[in-house]
């Protein structure tokens, strides 16, 4: 199954997808469909891909952060962003719960607003109730990277998009990241787009 990842602009992004049966989950499609979600995840390279990215408005997103992944990024970036490995996910019909009031905020991409970057603040915490790839019941409580990868993917399933939650002043391009801001602490950021706004 070839897959190709919408970008911004595609309506499908901007609707509510369909919640799935235990009987389609389990079916030879949606079965096939997941492994060629992982696959394409894997290509992007991203750790994180919902459905509607490939044009299906289903309720349906796979979630894997490798550890090859963390290589590159500095270990105090790591702990800053509370980002540890997370296994292969698949989570159906998710229903998200933020869990306390504390925020985080950091830069965060996306696979479908290709070669875009920006600051979005998100629950520190979450709580998600599911279906996995058997059409059985899971609940996964995260914190850090792993509740912000959550978050993303859950928005995507009801037709949202980080640019909807970004800080708009922090909006830029992957190469301006890396020549302006890369390695910088958020703070550092905030303050130096704040200073614009006088």
């Amino acid at each position: 199954m070839k897959l190709e990842i919408v970008q911004a602009g595609n309506p499908v992004l901007r609707q509510r997808a369909r919640s799935l049966n235990v009987a389609e989950i389990r079916s030879r499609e949606i079965q096939k469909l997941i492994q060629s979600m992982r696959k394409c995840m894997h290509g992007a390279p991203g750790v994180g891909l919902a459905a509607p990215q490939l044009g299906l408005a289903l309720q349906l997103a796979v979630i894997e952060d490798r550890e090859e992944y963390h290589k590159e990024i500095p270990e105090a970036l790591l702990r800053e962003r509370e980002r540890r490995p997370v296994p292969f996910q698949v989570i159906i019909n998710p229903e998200l719960e933020e869990v306390g009031e504390e925020k985080a905020e950091f830069f965060e991409g996306c696979l479908s607003v290709a070669g875009f970057t920006a600051l979005v603040p998100r629950a520190r915490s979450v709580r998600v109730t599911c279906l996995d790839e058997h059409g059985k019941q899971r609940v996964i409580e995260a914190f850090g990277w792993h509740a912000r990868i959550l978050q993303h993917e859950v928005d995507h399933l009801n037709g949202g998009l980080y640019i909807d939650r970004m800080r708009s002043r922090s909006f830029t391009t992957l190469e301006n990241l890396a020549e302006f801001w890369k390695g910088k602490p958020v703070m550092e950021v905030k303050k130096a787009l704040a200073a614009g706004t006088d």
